[in-house]
This record gives C-alpha cells, sequence and structure tokens, in this order.
C-alpha cells in the first residue's frame, strides 16, 4: 500500500516523498535531494532527532505514514565498516570454513574500490582473487566455438535484497546504501554477458575514468625494488588480461623494505648519566644499565620527613582551582574537520620530533634495566632486550605499561613502533610480568643471568631542595572581588528621584 512522508531541508523547504513498504529509505532520501536540488552525498535523514538506518526499508524503519523527516547535514569524516564478502565457489575453497574475507573500510568507499581492494590480497590474506576482470570463452554445448573470442563476466552483488550488477550500480558507495556504522555483508556472484571483454575494459576506463584521474593526481608511493610486482594487481584468470588500475589499494612493500634497511645502528646513545658508571653493552652495541634491587622494603619517598605546612593548600591553589571550575562551565563547540586535522598532524610532527626514549623494566625480583631505544625500534626490539639478560629466555613472558592495562606486544611491524606506535614520548617505565603457563619453580630461580647481575648498581637517589615555608614565601596574587549588581539603597549607585525623597522624611 502506497504512502508518503514529509522531508524538511536545512532551508525549511518542504518535499513529499511517496513510498511503499519496500522502499529503501537511500532512495527516500535520493528523491527528496533531487527535489531540493541538494547532493544526496552530503545529507543524512533524522525522525524525532534520532538518526535513522538508510539501509532499511520503510516496513522496518519502524516510521508511520505521513512521517515527517529532517534532512541533516553528514558528517565529512568518514565511518568504519565491517565488510565480509561472501565468495563463490571455487573461490570461496580458498577460505575455509566460511569461504569470506572481511576488512574494516571507510564508508565513503564505492563498490568499485571495494571489489578491487579485495582484489589486491591485503583483505583476502594475501591471496589474489579475480573480481573485476574475468573473461570466459563462448562455448556451445561444451565446445568451444567460433574464435573463442572472451566475453566480460561482471559481478554481481547482493546486499540484503538488493542486487548490484551495472557499472554505475558500482559508483555507488557503502554511505550512499545507508551503511554509515556497524556492519554488512555482500555475496559476491558472477553472471556472463554479451560483451567481449575487451569492449567491457574499454567501458571500465570510461566510467572509473574520474577514480584514475584523482589516483594520478595523488604524489607517488616510495617504489618498491623493481624485481617485485605491485600486489593490487589482480592475475587474470581464464586467459582474462588484467583489469585497468583503478583505485589501486597501497601496498606495504615500501615499509618493509624501510624497516629492513633500518638496523640497530639507528638507535642513539644515550646522554651520559650523572653517574659515572661502565655501562655493558650488548651485542648489537646498545648500552643497558641494570639497577640492583632496593636493600630496603620501605619506598625511600615514605622516609622523608615533610612538615605539615608543605601540604596546607595556599591562596594560589585556591585560585587555580576556582579558574578550573570557570573553564569547566564554559560552553565549548566541537572542533571543525580542518581543526582535528591541523591538531593530527601537529601530533604527527611532535612525534617525529623525538629522536631517543629511554625505557626502564622492572623485572620480578625488583631488578631493573635501562636501555635507549630510537624512533626505528619495535616492541620486538624491547623483549629481543630483555631475553638477553633472563637466565631463562625461553619462559614466555609479557611488557605492559603501567598500570598493566596497556601491554607492549613482541611485534616488529609499523604499528609496533615504540615511539610512533605506542606513543611514548619521554623516559618509561615499563614492568615484566610473567606469563600465566610458566610454572612456580622457574619463577622462584634468579631472574638474571650471572654475568648481568653481577654488573648492577645501586639506585642513586638525588637530594630533593627543601622547600620553603608559607610564612617565607612571598604573598601570592590576591584575587579581586567581582562587582556585584546593584539593588538600591545608599551608597549602591541607585539615585532616588526628586518625588520620592520628600515621602521618607518628618511629617
Amino acid at each position: 500500500m502506497a504512502t508518503n512522508v514529509k522531508v524538511v531541508g536545512t532551508d525549511l523547504r518542504q518535499v513529499t516523498v511517496k513510498v511503499n513498504p519496500g522502499t529503501y529509505l537511500t532512495d527516500v532520501l535520493e528523491q527528496a535531494c533531487e527535489k531540493l536540488k541538494v547532493p544526496s552525498s552530503k545529507y543524512l535523514l533524522k525522525h524525532k532527532q534520532k538518526q535513522l538506518d538508510l539501509s532499511n526499508t520503510f516496513r522496518t524503519s519502524g516510521l508511520a505514514p505521513g512521517a515527517r523527516l529532517e534532512l541533516v547535514v553528514r558528517s565529512n569524516t568518514p565511518a568504519a565498516i565491517n565488510v565480509a564478502l561472501q565468495l563463490p565457489p571455487p573461490e570461496s575453497n580458498l577460505f575455509p570454513p566460511s569461504g569470506r574475507v572481511t576488512d574494516k573500510l571507510p564508508s565513503d568507499l564505492t563498490l568499485w574500490q571495494l571489489m578491487r581492494q579485495f582484489e589486491s590480497g591485503k583483505s583476502s590474506q594475501g591471496k589474489n582473487i579475480n573480481i573485476t576482470g574475468r573473461g570466459v570463452a563462448q562455448t556451445n554445448n561444451g565446445t568451444t566455438a567460433g574464435s573463442g573470442q572472451l566475453y566480460y563476466e561482471t559481478p554481481v552483488l547482493t546486499i540484503e535484497s538488493r542486487t548490484l550488477s551495472t557499472f554505475a550500480d558500482f559508483q555507488k558507495t557503502l554511505s550512499q546504501l545507508g551503511y554509515n556504522s556497524g556492519s554488512v555483508l555482500i555475496r559476491l556472484s558472477f553472471r556472463k554477458t554479451e560483451t567481449t571483454l575487451a569492449d567491457a575494459m574499454e567501458q571500465i576506463s570510461q566510467f572509473f575514468k574520474t577514480e584514475e584521474e584523482k589516483k594520478v593526481q595523488e604524489p607517488a608511493p616510495i617504489t618498491a625494488p623493481s624485481g617485485e610486482a605491485p600486489a593490487s594487481e589482480a592475475p587474470a584468470s581464464n586467459g582474462a588480461p588484467s583489469t585497468p588500475s583503478v583505485d589501486t589499494p597501497a601496498t606495504g612493500a615500501s615499509d618493509a623494505v624501510q624497516e629492513d634497511s633500518a638496523g640497530p645502528s639507528t638507535a642513539q646513545a644515550p646522554s651520559s648519566d650523572a653517574m659515572d658508571v661502565d655501562e655493558p653493552v650488548s651485542p648489537d652495541h646498545r648500552p643497558v644499565t641494570i639497577f640492583s634491587a632496593p636493600s630496603s622494603g620501605t619506598p625511600a619517598a615514605a622516609l622523608r620527613d615533610d612538615s605539615d605546612e608543605a601540604f596546607a593548600p595556599r591562596i594560589e591553589h585556591a585560585q587555580a582551582h576556582q579558574r578550573l571550575l570557570k573553564t569547566a562551565g564554559e560552553n565549548k563547540r566541537l572542533p571543525s574537520d580542518q581543526e582535528l586535522e591541523a591538531k593530527a598532524a601537529a601530533e604527527a610532527a611532535r612525534v617525529a620530533a623525538i629522536k631517543s626514549i629511554k625505557i626502564k623494566v622492572r623485572f620480578p625480583d625488583n631488578f631493573s634495566a635501562e636501555w635507549p631505544f630510537g624512533p626505528d625500534d619495535t616492541g620486538a626490539s624491547l623483549y629481543a632486550e630483555v631475553r638477553k639478560l633472563m637466565a631463562n629466555n625461553t619462559a614466555p613472558f609479557k611488557l605492559a605499561l603501567p598500570p598493566g592495562k596497556t601491554v607492549i606486544k613482541d611485534d616488529s611491524g609499523p604499528s609496533g613502533k615504540l615511539i610512533s606506535g605506542y606513543r611514548l614520548s619521554s623516559n618509561t617505565l615499563v614492568n615484566f610480568m610473567w606469563d600465566d603457563k610458566v610454572p612456580a619453580e622457574i619463577r622462584k630461580q634468579p631472574f638474571l643471568k650471572g654475568s648481568a647481575a653481577g654488573k648492577a648498581q645501586q639506585v642513586v637517589i638525588p637530594e630533593m631542595p627543601e622547600v620553603e615555608g608559607v610564612s617565607e614565601a612571598g604573598p601570592g596574587p590576591s584575587i579581586k572581588p567581582e562587582p556585584k549588581p546593584s539593588t538600591g539603597g545608599e551608597g549602591s549607585g541607585f539615585k532616588k528621584p526628586k518625588w520620592l525623597k520628600g515621602l521618607g522624611g518628618k511629617k
């Protein structure tokens, strides 16, 4: 049964859109934007201040006939969506048991780019799949007919009850199909067409010319060695030529080359320490300083005698608290996309400026060791240095940042870098934690090797300067009282009119 809904634009213009129970809300958005002459890719629909899921139909959306919908501006930042692609046989046999490949992709990715992403091998565990460049020979009763002309086999995507198989459909983004969050399952199949493979390749180059131009305008990435072939080029099966490179996904070949070229020699030597001692040098020339366990069970900070006046709040503390309360009570606008990009760029520049940090690892027997690490060092480098000092270096363990929630992984990839990956910007303390599988007999044994334990040194506690008393400190800045609004009366700034002065006199 057909009905209609009303859509109100951002300029308060109102249009009516006819719908039936099977109409998708994405179609409602497109029809409304077409009538209002605005691009549908920049807007979303809301009903009673609640954002609608555009992937639903009118029947499943819970909207009443004649509902009043609002057109709101979409955020410029795309959302991440978990996409699962169900492959047909025999490709599904490469990914047992479900026959699916999954990846987290942005919502502004077109369906063609999505298929090219899965073709590249990055999302399919390094296994290249030919999806967009398939060709089959014309056959007649199982025998090759004519000259064996190859005909294009187009991919067919099924998302819930919708089927997308044309090049125009493949130009739609996940967001235009209504998927702005969560996950989506796409079923892939193939259908033979009457178009030759050569003609299909020409049509592909025309339909996706815009994407190719954007790719050309982007700065060229670091080239891989000449002996390696780009992973984004999917080999054509059944004798079909390769598909034109459209929106080629980025590969990690250049990153691997950079990681292999960066050796342990890039770590900078630590700055000269106040303690003039000989530091044992590890086999890869990374200096290490080993500290012995404290002789007392009481922390050194607890042995200090501080007067109670040192903990009494002063006037500047009260002023700082007042400024904090005032700042917290002020309304603040959310940062724009440009401000977020500038903040991210500043953070990246700050991380890139860090050349060396020191990491101290505290062992279970309260011994500790300290190493310097550079920008190219990863969690695997830290684990390797710890194993060189362990008496039983085969026992599993993990290194955690205080208070223990963040665990540094034994990973040598780009995400495992200590400075850029874990955002370590200064000297850091890391706690050594045994794995649960390690038996108690190994935990009771001496942790360090005898050669390393013999070079341990005591921790030198610096002398803290005495804190001046409150009486000796200068007076803090005074707080100026805020002027109170006048309420009338003498000296309040309120001037009585002449006719009122006589009323209060003696009779």
